[in-house]
């Protein structure tokens, strides 16, 4: 022990004066060891370096997607009815015109509603191209029926460039884990699959549209009609503004 660790004390006492010699270890070497007896049993976790947004997890995308109604036939119908044009109608408000996709009508083969579908089908492309599909867009096709006792729908279906995200429902880790305090994996699936659902036209989320052109006649109007209103008293007493 050097003579910088130790020292020396002395103690008067009834029977004498003695001696006492103890260790003193330097104050640094205390302060070490109490820090590490406080790190002792904890983990340090960084978890600014996690991604922990769900417009990174759950990204709105701009993609082709098959559009798709299957309209049930029954076997005993001879063409198309109410109900099945009205739901078609509704299918063919999202077709678009300009674009102008391939419509494709899809009858099942060896069900026991295929006389049945064969006219519906037939039935449905004239519906079609009196709602502006072209003729030379629709494809007639067929596919196999997988119960041939059953009666089998017709599907129709066109490709359309929409604004989506990756399916939801995704739960590969329990909920209650919570160490790493981060969002659960389907966190805002289902908000960014209702926003893209409700775009209208996906080409917004990409960039603004073009400026229409003004309308000098109708811009006159409104300022004529403005100046010669003035400003009513009621429009005075409501406002912070002195005129």
């Amino acid at each position: 022990m050097s003579k910088s660790a130790s020292k020396v004390m002395t103690v008067r006492t009834a029977s004498g004066i003695a001696r006492i010699r103890r260790q003193v270890f330097p104050a640094l070497a205390i302060a070490l060891a109490t820090s590490l007896a406080g790190c002792a049993n904890r983990d340090s976790i960084t978890v600014g370096s996690i991604p922990d947004d769900y417009r990174t997890t759950h990204p709105i995308v701009i993609a082709e997607k098959n559009q798709k109604i299957d309209l049930p036939v029954g076997a005993g119908d001879r063409g198309m009815t109410g109900a099945q044009r009205d739901a078609l109608l509704g299918f063919l408000d999202g077709y678009d015109k300009s674009a102008a996709p391939a419509l494709t009508i899809a009858m099942p083969a060896g069900s026991a509603n295929e006389v049945a579908a064969q006219a519906a089908g037939r039935d449905f492309a004239r519906l079609a191209m009196r709602a502006g599909v072209k003729r030379n867009r629709i494809v007639m096709t067929s596919y196999q029926s997988a119960v041939p006792e059953a009666s089998a729908p017709v599907r129709v279906a066109f490709v359309a460039v929409r604004a989506q995200t990756d399916k939801c429902g995704r739960w590969p880790d329990d909920l209650t884990e919570t160490s790493e305090n981060k969002h659960y994996a389907d966190f805002g699936c289902s908000y960014q699959n209702n926003l893209a659902a409700q775009v209208a036209n996906p080409n917004d989320l990409i960039g603004p549209r073009k400026q229409s052109e003004i309308d000098a006649e109708n811009r006159g109007a409104v300022i004529d009609v403005y100046r010669a209103r003035g400003i009513s008293d009621e429009f005075l007493g409501n406002s912070e503004v002195t005129y």
